[in-house]
């Protein structure tokens, strides 16, 4: 089960986005990296073709380690820490601080 999952809000916390909110949109197993809404932000310039018959500059939401990522507490809305608790029968996600269980919200 993983700690992270599409739908978290979570808090950057470290690197030149420190301290912003967002909610992940995207997760890249593989590499251990989290596209999040809002942040990591990078500019890139495209060419007229099919699509943008315009071409210029477009922003684009660049992938983030985990690493770098706080999943915030359901009740207090502070950065924590996830442990994973049977209650059940099922794996469920609990915030270390208060003891929340966490719903990934889509």
């Amino acid at each position: 089960m993983q700690r992270l999952k599409v739908g978290d809000v979570v808090q950057i916390i470290s690197g030149d986005d420190k301290g912003k909110q967002g909610t992940i949109t995207k997760l890249i197993l593989d590499e251990d990296r989290a596209v999040v809404e809002g942040i990591n932000l990078r500019t890139k310039h495209q060419k007229p073709n099919a699509r943008n018959q315009q071409g210029g500059k477009i922003t684009i939401e660049a992938p983030i380690h985990v690493s770098k990522l706080a999943l915030l507490d359901p009740e207090s809305k502070k950065p924590t820490r996830v442990r994973f608790v049977e209650k059940d029968g099922k794996k469920v996600r609990v915030a270390t601080k208060s003891g929340a269980v966490i719903e990934a919200s889509k």
